[in-house]
């Protein structure tokens, strides 16, 4: 998928959607409002979606980006979806911490813990 390899990476595992971002700095606002672009078009083509953001390569996060970031968290659960962070870097946990977003957003270590982290979906369906 060929989405603006500048900016993020993003793969599929099944009905997961991991999101990478290629960017040590999200720091301008023209990207940050770029990149939200990017990922609510990618959660209003999903029914439910699972996503999970992976921050392992970021080092600096402007507030803007933060701003993104609950926007995007909104029009997930709006869709009956599953959003997860990872791999963030302890000085910007310190802001997601000092900011109470941790208690907003499920932050997990690890791609693979985020991924364990999901709730069945297909149970509530079946109802």
């Amino acid at each position: 998928m060929l989405q603006d390899a500048a900016r993020l990476k993003i793969t599929r595992d099944g009905e997961i959607v991991l999101v990478e971002f290629t960017h040590r700095k999200i720091l301008d606002e023209a990207n940050i409002a770029e990149i939200g672009d990017q990922l609510v078009a990618l959660v209003e083509n999903e029914h439910r979606p699972k996503v999970i953001i992976s921050f392992a390569g970021v080092d600096h996060l402007s507030s803007a980006a933060l701003g993104t970031l609950i926007t995007v968290n909104n029009k997930v659960r709006n869709h009956d979806g599953q959003l997860r962070l990872c791999n963030i870097h302890p000085q910007i946990f310190e802001v997601f911490v000092i900011t109470k977003l941790n208690k907003l957003f499920r932050i997990y270590p690890t791609i693979k813990e985020a991924k364990e982290s999901f709730e069945p979906q297909s149970k509530q369906s079946a109802i």
